[in-house]
């Protein structure tokens, strides 16, 4: 493999992204039989097909998607590589690829405008999806750092915490249970409990939460794929909801939601800036990572209580 050059990697990788190689080679520049001829070189060099072709366009196989990611690596490297020169030349410049759960798309934008106060020249290119997108993503290179609850175990990451994460059951301000005090779970359970998707860190959590209840919290429970969603279905009077506190902090102050008195909650998790292990941080990263630790939690939205002012010991 050490014959490969970069110009087969990006073909690879152009073709991954548009399917077909006469679009890869209007991106690249080059005319198809240049792309095909660049393929075959690396197909035989690997011993392996990399693509499968089909009538949908063309399909990485096994072999691909492992030479695929080693592209993205490298790809990534030299980026940060270009970072790294410009800063020994004194330039204060770069790009971020940051990628935020969707929880986290209510604080990222105040984040994102504080560090470019400090660093205008510094681009920072948002993604924001749920966490097996982020993950996804982060994985294949696609992301410099994500930030989420919990950092992804299925590859190797460096997290760092920068600011905790209250998780709450809310519910709209006539709910029965919107005034009373030390809610048990066993009476959580009589009511609808609108959640989030599998697979979201709020589900998780909400899960660990009941699981001395196991299968109740499936017979009441409805599931929808948004924070915005659930807020509205919650003030529409159609269940509680257990969310991210740093999600609702406008609701609660206009008094169109209420965070409910229930005991062993809120539940204290925390922020993650969550980076791959083995690559090299760009300098444009490193001073970000350095402004959430010194201050990110600083821009994290605020909210007065996290429990009713006054109330009544609930029933049941």
């Amino acid at each position: 493999m050490r014959n490969l050059t970069l110009r087969q990697l990006r073909s690879i990788q152009a073709i991954d992204h548009h399917g077909t190689i006469a679009a890869a080679s209007r991106q690249l520049g080059l005319t198809a039989p240049a792309v095909t001829l660049q393929v075959k070189q690396l197909e035989d060099d690997c011993g392996l097909a990399l693509f499968d072709r089909t009538r949908e366009g063309m399909r990485l196989t096994v072999a691909g998607a492992a030479v695929l990611e080693a592209a993205n690596a490298i790809e990534t490297t030299l980026r940060a590589l270009s970072d790294e020169i410009l800063a020994i030349k004194g330039v204060r410049s770069g790009t971020i690829r940051l990628g935020v759960v969707s929880t986290a798309k209510y604080f990222a934008p105040r984040l994102i405008a504080a560090f470019r106060r400090e660093y205008p020249a510094i681009e920072i290119k948002l993604t924001v999806g749920n966490r097996l997108e982020i993950i996804r993503d982060l994985k294949s290179y696609q992301l410099d750092i994500a930030l989420m609850g919990r950092p992804p175990i299925e590859f190797p990451v460096e997290a760092m915490v920068f600011g905790d994460h209250p998780l709450v059951m809310i519910s709209a301000p006539e709910h029965p249970l919107a005034k009373a005090r030390d809610i048990d779970r066993a009476r959580l359970l009589k009511e609808t409990i609108i959640i989030r998707e599998p697979g979201s860190g709020t589900r998780a959590s909400l899960e660990g939460f009941f699981a001395g209840h196991p299968g109740e919290l499936d017979e009441v429970s409805v599931e929808m794929g948004s924070n915005e969603t659930i807020k509205q279905a919650v003030m529409a009077g159609l269940g509680i909801a257990f969310i991210s506190a740093h999600t609702i902090a406008f609701e609660v102050e206009m008094g169109r939601l209420v965070i409910l008195d229930v005991e062993h909650l809120p539940i204290r998790r925390q922020w993650h800036a969550v980076g791959r292990k083995e690559r090299m941080p760009a300098p444009a990263e490193i001073a970000f990572k350095e402004f959430l630790v010194k201050r990110g939690a600083v821009h994290l939205p605020l909210l007065g209580k996290l429990y009713p002012a006054e109330g009544m010991v609930a029933e049941g």
